[in-house]
């Protein structure tokens, strides 16, 4: 059994929408799931016979016998929860709050506990909310794909909280998840993991596998919502990066008030590559009209014919000017597509530097930091990125 029960490091201040959640799940299990769960339905609710039908009943069920097994939270349920065969837009979202067992909401509490607080630092609380209810709808609809006819209501904030496990995958790679491993009587401590390995055997092991035994048919475990909120929060997470390239883009403008020419030749048979003006504007000192031009690339050929000192340098100069938000995509751009550059350690240096300036940046800064430190190929680029970690444990503002 591996058990995760906390993470390093910790975003600084209160998640308040984090915690907002789930004090919202447990309140609904402690003020509605336990009390209805040792009531009885009342035989007179028309949804009942719906209710048995869909579970399968059949011939003559006697009073006795649904009271004896059903209750009225089952109903409740039955109503609220998702059933892919009568869906609507109420139990698309209702269905987050609702739990099976007090197993049930304690594992997807805890997950939420561990890993939601950095995503909400990360993305702010008004997109972590937006982004939570819609990962847990995506994840919903995605397990309806499979069983679309189904009456079998689904139910649990697991897919919801896929969604936030798939933001942290791709953020927060370096971090460490403490994981208290149980395989008596060989193994029984706790150690610190990577993170990308804990929620990689979460995704594979825990939900891909059996969903794929199962060929994708409905079990006792939604794997299917679990697997469809995780790629949900993949695409989100990478989706909140290229969009804040994107601004940063559209904010290169102030980085130089002309932006560079491209000189034309006679009847226009010859035009100069984007590459070769970026150079000869680094050569004359133009370092504000080769960052625009850099930012302008659209094409990742017309990028990488770019030479890695030069985009590297532009890096430099946009730190330098506090263009943090362009600094930051020249960076990320050089990590994504030069991933086996002897120089990406200098890449991730300055995506680290440039993300301090970013608004709840300081969890995202600590993981360029690392990653330098994993590629360094120079004493003076470990001893850099160690100074600026030592800078964030202490709470030192760079």
């Amino acid at each position: 059994m591996f058990l995760p029960y906390g993470d390093t490091p910790n975003p600084p201040g209160i998640p308040y929408i984090n915690n907002l959640l789930i004090a919202i799940n447990i309140g609904v299990f402690l003020f509605l799931t336990l009390p209805l769960s040792f009531s009885r339905p009342d035989l007179n609710d028309p949804l009942l016979l719906d209710y048995l039908q869909a579970m399968g009943a059949r011939g003559y069920v006697s009073a006795e016998q649904v009271l004896q097994q059903v209750s009225a939270y089952d109903l409740v349920v039955f109503r609220y929860g998702f059933r892919p065969g009568s869906a609507s837009l109420l139990t698309l979202f209702s269905s987050m709050f609702l739990h099976g067992g007090w197993m049930h909401l304690a594992g997807n509490m805890l997950f939420l506990w561990i890993f939601g607080d950095n995503v909400e630092q990360r993305l702010g609380r008004v997109r972590y909310l937006l982004g939570y209810l819609a990962a847990g709808a995506a994840a919903t609809l995605f397990f309806a794909l499979f069983v679309p006819d189904s009456q079998i209501p689904l139910v649990g904030a697991s897919g919801a909280i896929s969604g936030v496990l798939g933001c942290y995958f791709l953020w927060f790679p370096r971090n460490q998840v403490k994981t208290f491993v149980f395989l008596f009587p060989l193994l029984m401590n706790t150690f610190y993991l990577p993170a990308r390995l804990v929620l990689g055997f979460y995704l594979v092991l825990d939900n891909l596998i059996p969903f794929l035994i199962n060929g994708g048919r409905a079990s006792g475990v939604a794997h299917g919502a679990h697997i469809g909120g995780f790629v949900f929060g993949l695409a989100m997470a990478w989706g909140f990066n290229r969009w804040q390239g994107v601004q940063a883009i559209r904010q290169g403008d102030t980085v130089d008030s002309g932006p560079p020419s491209r000189p034309s030749f006679a009847g226009g048979a010859v035009k100069q590559d984007p590459a070769s003006i970026l150079f000869e504007e680094l050569q004359a000192g133009h370092y504000g009209r080769a960052a625009h031009l850099y930012l302008g690339l659209d094409s990742q050929a017309e990028r990488l014919a770019v030479a890695p000192e030069a985009v590297l340098a532009i890096g430099d100069y946009l730190l330098a000017q506090k263009h943090y938000e362009q600094a930051l995509e020249v960076f990320r751009r050089f990590v994504a597509e030069r991933p086996a550059s002897m120089q990406i350690d200098h890449a991730y240096l300055g995506a680290g530097q440039a993300m301090l300036h970013q608004p709840r940046g300081q969890l995202s800064a600590r993981q360029y930091f690392l990653a330098s430190i994993d590629t360094a190929t120079t004493a003076e680029t470990a001893r850099m990125a160690r100074e600026y970690l030592r800078r964030l444990d202490a709470g030192e503002s760079d």
